[in-house]
């Protein structure tokens, strides 16, 4: 793809003949606070010959310290200054020209909400709830398809818009507290004005506004503080990588390096081991790094320090505005790697006890550990990552569940991968999950074995870490037969008037899918108080026979798990995991409250428990 720079400037020059009049189109960000450690901001000030102006501010406290201007004459970067005595009101931003005043512009400097500076991240005490917005319940008809915006609703087509919004999650706050979760994490909500495959939201057009499909920014404001109120944690998706295509400013950029631009069209090579590659050609890690992630979304330059600010005060901003527990950061990898740490210290220093995890899409722990905090990394580079998604142990749990057991497949594989915790600075923070919402449901992956996949939901919300889980794994949700995206994000049965299938009334389901949803509620609430499940440290042993036995423990409980792939009961001799049950005489099932007993049975026999065929045993032990 040629340089849209051309162009860009062939638009400047078409807008000052047919406008002779300065006008500010728009200030981002929109507000701030006072009393922000960000204290310094800057403001992105867009209109028609804005740079022709000569701002000027006016309030107590409040300084203009320097003003900024690019290649193109319709931006200017305004650096201000909010004092520790400035007080909460609205600022005016005054343009002259000439030495007389062109126009004015309200600038609100809002008082924080109580607590935000404190507010807590998620942790490995929680349990989150993905959600895709347009596929979850459409709360609000009216907003599907809104006038002005390219793409309107087709629930007929897979890849389209099918008008679930903020109104459906925020009616479904219930339902999801009532599973056990405790924590929400949201798929982009911004607006993606783009033609064609919006719903996803990871196409941003203006990163300051919610998509009036799902909603508006008070909306989003509104379902964060009751979601809150609630006892949940909201997690917001970010992207500081690409945008949309249709992004605002790509008609009219403010510089040529605003964005990673080529001679030609060029798209990430995808290889993600070029960052920690010894030998790397400069070339392979420039494509990664400053290709397109695809046609429609233009990377990015973080480089840019004007470019950087932004994005940096976008995410404070969203933290700020809505109260957020954590973010969940998409294609980590693929922004420059030294400002990705920068933007996290950032928005860490803000709020140190907030939670940021990290997309890094790669299965093995050798990679994934090299953007956790405190990995000592052998080319210098360091993350103040606190979170990454652990993909190698999704695999592994997938594939150790039905594979064939062998010296090489089936559960040792799950324990293989754990063996490589010794990689990461801090393994229990890491996010954990079955499926999410670019794989294929959990469900499907286990070729609809219903055996497995309870094992599946015992391992992920008793092993070590943070677990995620995708919205419908609850009721069996399925791709069957393809691998498709929109099939994946398929609509969550009861979310549109007219489903046959209710999830919220248990209506139409199977008798499967209702034993499936009451085994991951019954976890889940367990899962609540477990808390050597939430700080405990974890011992395992290798898997033998097809069972595999681990223990979660801290100085107020001890959790044994046995996960069991043989197709009958088998017994299980409990000698070899004496360094953890020496002294123990029962164990209670937490999902029956039946009781084991761990002593011997004889001489003979020994101690030994019955373990059901096709199940994971969840024992606490006493």
């Amino acid at each position: 793809m040629k340089s849209y720079f051309p162009i860009v400037l062939l638009l400047v020059i078409q807008l000052q003949f047919t406008s002779a009049q300065n006008s500010v189109q728009r200030i981002d960000p929109p507000n701030w606070w006072i009393g922000m450690k960000h204290h310094t901001i800057q403001l992105l000030v867009y209109g028609n010959k804005v740079a022709d102006l000569t701002p000027k501010i006016d309030y107590p406290n409040v300084h203009l310290q320097q003003v900024s201007q690019l290649q193109n004459p319709n931006y200017l970067f305004l650096t201000i200054d909010i004092a520790e005595t400035a007080k909460a009101g609205t600022v005016k931003l005054e343009f002259y020209n000439d030495n007389k005043l062109a126009e004015s512009h309200d600038f609100p400097l809002l008082q924080r909400t109580k607590g935000r500076a404190n507010i807590e991240g998620f942790n490995s005490s929680d349990a989150i709830y993905l959600i895709t917005p347009d596929r979850f319940v459409n709360g609000n008809d009216k907003n599907d398809s809104v006038e002005g915006l390219k793409e309107k609703v087709n629930r007929e087509l897979k890849g389209g818009r099918h008008g679930g919004d903020i109104a459906g999650i925020q009616q479904s706050l219930d339902y999801i507290k009532d599973l056990g979760f405790t924590a929400i994490w949201l798929n982009p909500l911004l607006e993606n004005d783009m033609e064609e495959y919006s719903y996803h939201g990871y196409s941003t057009t203006d990163f300051y506004k919610v998509d009036p499909r799902f909603g508006s920014n008070e909306e989003y404001q509104k379902m964060a503080a009751e979601a809150s109120s609630k006892g949940l944690k909201l997690i917001m998706d970010m992207i500081v990588n690409h945008c949309g295509l249709n992004h605002w400013w790509m008609e009219d950029l403010p510089s040529e390096d605003w964005i990673n631009q080529w001679e030609t069209y060029t798209q990430t090579n995808h290889r993600k081991t070029v960052l920690q590659d010894p030998h790397v050609a400069a070339i392979d890690k420039k494509v990664f790094a400053d290709g397109w992630f695809v046609p429609t979304m233009p990377d990015l330059n973080q480089r840019n320090p004007f470019m950087a600010t932004y994005l940096i005060q976008n995410g404070i901003w969203w933290v700020e505005y809505l109260g957020l527990s954590g973010i969940r950061m998409d294609t980590y990898p693929y922004p420059d790697m030294d400002y990705m740490a920068e933007w996290v210290d950032a928005v860490m220093t803000e709020y140190p006890n907030f939670n940021i995890v990290g997309e890094e899409w790669y299965e093995t722990p050798a990679i994934v550990s090299y953007w956790q905090k405190g990995k000592e990394n052998p080319n210098g580079y360091e993350s103040n990552l606190k979170s990454v998604m652990d993909f190698p142990l999704q695999v592994a749990m997938s594939n150790g569940l039905k594979d064939d057991e062998s010296f090489k497949t089936g559960l040792i594989q799950i324990y293989e991968t754990l063996a490589h915790d010794f990689l990461y600075p801090a393994p229990n923070d890491l996010v954990i999950f079955p499926d999410n919402h670019d794989m294929s449901r959990i469900f499907t992956q286990l070729n609809e074995n219903f055996d497995l996949f309870k094992q599946a939901m015992a391992f992920t919300l008793t092993t070590r870490g943070v677990p995620q889980l995708y919205y419908g794994t609850e009721i069996l949700m399925t791709n069957p037969g393809t691998d498709d995206h929109g099939i994946i994000r398929s609509d969550f049965p009861g979310g549109w008037k007219g489903d046959k299938t209710n999830v919220f009334k248990e209506k139409g389901l199977t008798n499967q899918q209702k034993a499936a949803k009451q085994y991951i509620t019954q976890l889940l609430q367990w899962r609540k108080t477990a808390t050597a499940v939430h700080n405990g440290k974890l011992m395992h042993f290798i898997p033998q026979d097809g069972i595999y036995v681990y223990f979660r423990y801290n100085d107020q409980q001890k959790i044994m798990v046995v996960m069991n792939k043989n197709k009958t009961a088998t017994s299980l001799e409990l000698k070899r995991f004496e360094e953890m049950l020496e002294g123990e005489s029962e164990g209670k099932d937490v999902l029956t409250s039946k009781v084991y007993s761990l002593k011997s049975l004889s001489r003979e026999l020994g101690r030994k428990i019955e373990v059901p065929a096709n199940a994971a045993l969840i024992l606490e032990i006493d």
